[in-house]
């Protein structure tokens, strides 16, 4: 049987993470969120047993993946593969919408 669910998530009423992530929409092998973050803010390096691209909406962050660095800037994508050491630090007052797959909200894996 086909799977016909259709789901809609407003992100100024979706769920908020830990670390201020919303989590919009959601299947069963991908999943949504999005970032606001401020200048200054940055991550520890950790890795995740998940796929992550994304989307940059506005301002800039560095993100550094298998210690290469890269400057992500507006209409920027980028890829951070499952199991690879990565951080990020934000220059500018940053926007961002990244999918996940498979989900990161699953089982924790967002920790």
């Amino acid at each position: 049987m086909k799977d016909t669910t259709v789901k809609k998530v407003t992100s100024a009423h979706a769920p908020v993470g830990e670390g201020g992530q919303r989590y919009l929409v959601s299947g069963k092998r991908v999943a949504m969120r999005q970032w606001v973050e401020e200048p200054g803010a940055a991550s520890q390096t950790t890795e995740r047993d998940f796929e992550t691209v994304g989307f940059v909406v506005s301002g800039r962050a560095e993100l550094e993946v298998a210690g290469q660095k890269v400057i992500l800037e507006p209409g920027d994508s980028w890829l951070v593969p499952s199991d690879v050491e990565h951080s990020y630090r934000i220059l500018e007052s940053f926007v961002a919408v990244e999918a996940t797959s498979p989900p990161a909200r699953v089982h924790d894996r967002d920790r």
